[in-house]
């Protein structure tokens, strides 16, 4: 049993919006179990990056391209873990597939957040707009957001909490992914990540 704060580690591409439902939450003390100590973006423009720095947490950046190759990427994010101790890794809106060498070496510690309620609309392909634009497209009535494990097969992990949303009439793909950030991404990400650090730290 651990007797200092789940070290969690971010990884982010993009605006932040899922950091900082992360970070509020910490602010106001639900997520109590862990303490995110850094940030990863493989995009310098990643409005997350500012995000981080404004809350004070340590934020890097790995560029795939500059490094060259996949394997060189996730080597250095790796090292980056190791060096701030990290026990928990969430995935919010990281936009690069990781190989199934770093995903085992994470067993039940990387959680990523998926803007559908898993099975549907996920796996290869189905990230970002595309998944609200496939739910409009089938015409659910009931969509959501789930947030799972990470294991070798995109979206193919454990699930660990989902919340379903309604889909209105007349909604657009941008209207509808506003509206499952809002009521569903934003709750259950923190609630998960608070649920995942509260059992790793008494094990």
């Amino acid at each position: 049993m651990t007797d200092h704060p789940v070290r969690i580690g971010v990884l982010v591409s993009g605006g932040g919006t899922n950091l900082q439902a992360l970070i509020n939450s910490q602010k106001k003390g639900e997520l109590k179990s862990g303490k995110i100590e850094l940030v990863i973006s493989n995009r310098s423009d990643a409005y997350a990056l500012k995000r981080a720095e404004k809350a004070g947490i340590r934020a890097e950046i790995v560029s795939k391209k500059k490094l060259g190759s996949s394997e060189a990427f996730e080597d250095r994010i790796r090292s980056l873990l190791d060096e701030n101790k990290i026990d928990i890794i969430v995935l919010a809106g990281f936009m690069a597939i990781l190989s199934e060498d770093f995903t085992r070496a994470y067993p039940k510690r990387i959680l990523n957040i998926h803007p559908s309620l898993i099975p549907s609309f996920c796996g290869k392909g189905y990230y970002g707009l595309h998944v609200h634009e496939a739910a409009l497209e089938y015409g659910v009535k009931v969509t959501g957001a789930t947030v799972h494990f990470v294991n070798e097969i995109p979206d193919g992990g454990e699930i660990i909490m989902q919340k379903a949303v309604a889909v209105h009439e007349g909604d657009t793909p941008e209207v509808l992914q506003k509206r499952v950030m809002r009521l569903a991404e934003w709750k259950i990400l923190p609630a998960a990540v608070e649920k995942v650090c509260a059992e790793y730290a008494s094990k």
